[in-house]
């Protein structure tokens, strides 16, 4: 029933669609689709329309017209968030081309991350943590979103525990006789080396 009820609901016209921008900063405000609501509660009476997931999210603040003094940093893994809506001078993300310092006002931008170390600049002090891998995703408001698959402070990292994995993962590809072999071992390798030199730098 529900998939029939999809059908039939009409398909917005070309005006209707140009409405909503294809621009990087989405409204601050969501907008309510009057039209498929309606058109829900015809096919559907007695049950309520779906939520659309900016049913689910705070609004996003508009873009300033001036820099703000501070970034706002969210940093969140797929079961927690280390970071939520903290406000710093400045972060250094390990992206894929490079180290990237982001700054208030940075130019919109998503960048793959790559093993490495993320510092966050609050005030005098800089707290550390080594990511995994994920993306960042900044901004025209001052907004930067990191998404990362694993993240710890680095004040929490074992480096015996690392040193062990290290030399693990270079007699694994030692001694690797396969190219899935080989593969493994040199992300072992990279993860560990990353890590090494997260907790020495």
């Amino acid at each position: 029933m529900l998939r029939q009820a999809a059908i039939r609901l009409p398909i917005r016209s070309a005006a209707a669609s140009r409405r909503f921008s294809t621009a990087s900063q989405p409204p601050a405000t969501p907008e309510v689709d009057t039209t498929f609501v309606d058109s829900w509660k015809k096919m559907i009476p007695n049950l309520d329309p779906p939520n659309t997931p900016s049913a689910y999210m705070k609004p996003r603040p508009p873009t300033p017209s001036a820099i703000p003094s501070k970034l706002t940093v969210n940093l969140a893994l797929p079961y927690s968030s280390l970071l939520s809506s903290k406000e710093v001078e400045m972060i250094i993300v390990p992206a894929t081309t490079g180290q990237m310092g982001v700054l208030p006002g940075h130019v919109p931008t998503i960048a793959e991350l790559k093993p490495g170390l993320m510092s966050v600049h609050e005030g005098g002090e800089v707290s550390k943590y080594f990511i995994s891998g994920g993306f960042a995703v900044i901004h025209a408001n001052s907004y930067a979103d990191i998404v990362a698959v694993e993240a710890v402070p680095v004040d929490r990292i074992d480096p015996a525990a690392v040193q062990k994995g290290l030399s693990e993962f270079t007699q694994k590809l030692n001694s690797a006789s396969t190219d899935l072999e080989k593969a493994e071992a040199q992300i072992g390798i990279d993860v560990h080396s990353a890590l090494n030199a997260a907790i020495t730098g």
